[in-house]
């Protein structure tokens, strides 16, 4: 063999060891970690969005020592507070006049006064009453004024008030000790002494103004899974109106299809052999119907959402900023997320986009089912979002924020991590086009759109609220409802009224409703309602007179009244509605907002129903009304426990004035009919059950914005699309070669429980 060859294959070899050393070394070795990028400043705020800001619990604090020392009447920690007690039920941001905010962000006048709404129970008075009170300037209080009358038109009666925590131990106690008077029916029905058994509220609480009597719907309760699956069959009604507990009582009892006037009738029934028991064992905690329990050990990681770089949006107090988008949050512990002042390129869209409402309306042939139709601003929506878990309820390094609340009790409360913050890739291009003609490129901009979300968990349900924020200008509002079915005892003609789930269990069929507030400032506060649609007209055809065609038309009317501009649910609707600036765009065109609305609501509830015009807002998929500064929600916490008389009554914003270059509101009702089926088991999925609306620019801008996105991409067939300089996507090899800084997994949501 030559020397030649023989050294050629030395190196050879000397290559291939040196290879293999590098290989063995650089094995399982982590690759290095993101290093985040300084955000560039977009915001410009100065703390201005702070007039919008949510108590701190310190001001919470303060004002309810400002209340303890200034009333008059002796305050109990609501707590603990009997009916016939006084307490302080909740304090929340009295968030100043539309006019006097506009005159501090835009006229450079004075900061509005930073104020508290109180909402106090007066139970030890002779018209024991509710009370609201604006209380201020924070964070000193030095007055407060009785507001109920200038807002509801009279005093709030004190049956209209929510029932507490308390309360709800209270009628607790009372059932426990009657399922005492039938220890023998318990035991064959349910293998229980009644202390084991889980018991879930209706509402509203009776048919006439005045009734605070309540169906519970009794289940098999058991640790670490949903009872809602479980009932037993029996149902009691508790009169629980009167100011002293000792004289509630309990009023009439169902079970299994037939009712008594207590449960001493009902045992006494079953031991004479005249009721049929349906025999229900104990549910076992690992076989029970809607155990969330994993079944099989975790596979392997899937994928995983990050930012290489650091997050690209900016979070300052209560203010978001995102590549043009500035964003002003909040929580109301009524009827829960809130946004204000919601800017695109400097020029606010939006001065209120808030929740209102979410109305469960349920059947059965069980009394509880029938007669439930849940008004979760009434229990809280905004109080009952809890801490988000990392990683599954959002993005696992999203942002989280706290939120605090102060409700049934006189110390503040603080949902920690309860509302997240995340750019989302939607893995769907927001834009593109493939030429293949003429000449050959590829443009295109990715869909990552900036996230807002929190989820509330109410009783059974669990909503998840979510607010989106496109490059196009767009606004996304999006709920999808989760959580366990609520379902009644399988008997009679049960599947009337929804579909059997369990060997027991009817899932009940049920309409979930949800209403949001819109305050459209579309290039300044006076906007017109437009409508547009397709229509056809048969024309002859100019090229060939002795044939004609269908040709679609655009029919463009503005709507001058309220009455026009309220459209019924279910009933056909312009397919382009917008708020119109009287001023043009670069085209001639109004500068304009459209709203689309994505819905697919069951029957509302007939009006003829002594109970509809509590829930007015229901009737429209769409409303358009003058904004109103005595017109601030569409409904009220009072609403649920006395829809009869109700506190707030939306139907009445309605009332023919005109919209034409007025500062509006749009109110839009969505929803979706619920059949409850066996993939309802362990819960619902978020698939399919997904409804909201968009606000689309409509000629607002000369051209799409997005086209101004740093993350555009484009290449044609003459550049070398692999290079970086020509195509940003080639860029993200060494650009994202680390991997993401992850915090340890944490959550502390049970501890504030």
């Amino acid at each position: 063999m030559h020397m030649k060859t023989v050294l050629i294959l030395l190196v050879l070899a000397l290559a291939t060891i040196f290879a293999l050393v590098c290989v063995l070394l650089t094995r399982g070795r982590a690759p290095s970690t993101c290093q985040h990028q300084p955000r560039e400043q977009e915001d410009t705020d100065d703390g201005q969005s702070l007039v919008f800001a949510d108590l701190t619990p310190e001001e919470m604090v303060q004002v309810v020592r400002y209340l303890q020392g200034n009333l008059g009447v002796q305050l109990v920690d609501a707590s603990r507070a009997k009916p016939s007690d006084n307490c302080i039920a909740s304090v929340d941001v009295q968030v100043p006049a539309k006019a006097e905010v506009l005159r501090f962000l835009d006229g450079g006048g004075a900061r509005p006064p930073r104020e508290a709404l109180a909402v106090l129970y007066f139970g030890n008075q002779p018209d024991p009453n509710v009370t609201e009170y604006v209380v201020g300037p924070l964070p000193t209080p030095a007055y407060h004024r009785d507001v109920t009358v200038q807002k509801y038109g009279g005093k709030v009666p004190y049956h209209r008030r929510p029932v507490t925590g308390k309360e709800y131990v209270d009628i607790n106690t009372l059932i426990q000790q009657e399922l005492r008077k039938a220890p023998r029916f318990l035991d064959a029905c349910c293998e229980s002494d009644g202390t084991d058994l889980a018991i879930l509220t209706t509402a509203p609480r009776g048919f006439k103004s005045g009734d605070r009597t309540t169906w519970f719907v009794l289940f098999h309760g058991v640790a670490g899974t949903g009872y809602y699956l479980s009932p037993v069959g029996l149902e009691v009604l508790v009169e629980h109106g009167d100011l002293h507990v000792s004289c509630w009582r309990l009023h009439q009892v169902f079970y299994n299809g037939q009712y008594f006037a207590s449960m001493g009738d009902l045992e006494d029934a079953f031991v004479a052999n005249l009721l049929e028991v349906i025999r229900i064992k104990k549910p076992q905690a690992k076989a029970v119907l809607g155990s969330m329990r994993p079944r099989h050990p975790p596979g392997s990681p899937g994928p995983l959402q990050y930012e290489p770089q650091g997050p690209r949006y900016s979070i300052r107090d209560n203010r978001i900023t995102f590549q043009g988008w500035s964003i002003t949050f909040g929580m109301n512990p009524n009827s829960g997320p809130r946004l204000f002042d919601i800017r695109y390129r400097g020029e606010r869209i939006v001065y209120e986009l808030s929740l209102q409402e979410a109305l469960a309306l349920y059947s059965s042939n069980c009394p509880g089912g029938m007669s439930t139709r849940y008004l979760d601003g009434s229990f809280g929506i905004g109080r009952f979002a809890y801490e988000l878990v990392r990683g599954l309820d959002c993005p696992y390094t999203a942002t989280y924020v706290d939120r605090h609340y102060l409700a049934e009790s006189e110390t503040p409360k603080t949902n920690q991590n309860s509302l997240c913050i995340f750019e989302h890739d939607a893995a769907l291009p927001l834009r593109r086009h493939f030429s293949d003609s003429q000449s050959l490129y590829y443009g295109g901009l990715q869909k990552k759109t900036l996230v807002i979300r929190a989820i509330s968990t109410l009783i059974n349900y669990d909503y998840i609220w979510d607010f989106m924020f496109h490059s196009s200008g767009a606004v996304e509002v999006q709920v999808h409802a989760t959580g366990y079915i609520s379902s009644s005892f399988l008997h009679g003609r049960g599947t009337d009224y929804g579909n059997r789930v369990g060997p027991h269990t009817l899932g009940t069929m049920h309409l979930h409703h949800i209403h949001y507030k819109v305050d459209l400032d579309v290039d300044g506060q006076l906007n017109s309602l437009e409508t547009q649609d397709m229509e056809y007209e048969l024309v002859k055809d100019p090229w060939s007179m002795q044939n004609t065609i269908e040709r679609p038309y655009l029919r463009r009317e503005r709507l001058e009244r309220e009455d026009e501009a309220a459209f019924p649910l279910n009933a056909p609707m312009p397919r382009y509605v917008s708020f119109a600036s009287p001023k043009p765009n670069k085209w001639g065109h109004p500068r304009s907002y459209r709203i689309q609305i994505t819905s697919f609501a069951g029957e509302h509830l007939p009006t003829s129903s002594p109970m509809e015009r509590s829930i007015s807002w229901g009737r429209y998929q769409l409303a358009v009304t003058r904004r109103k500064e005595e017109e601030p929600t569409s409904t009220s916490i009072y609403n649920q426990n006395d829809p009869w008389t109700p506190t707030i009554v939306f139907a009445d914003f309605i009332n023919n004035e005109t919209i034409t270059n007025e500062d509006l509101v749009a109110w839009i009702s969505v929803g979706f009919l619920h059949v409850p089926h066996a993939e309802d088991v362990p819960n619902t999925v978020t698939v399919g059950n997904g409804i909201g609306f968009f606000l689309r620019p409509y000629n607002y801008f000369d051209e799409d914005p997005s086209v101004d996105s740093p993350d555009s991409v484009y290449f044609s067939s003459e550049q070398d699309a692999g290079a970086c300089e020509a195509n940003p996507l080639a860029c993200l090899p060494p650009a994202v070669a680390c991997a993401p800084h992850l915090p340890p997994f944490h959550y502390g949501g049970f501890l504030n429980l």
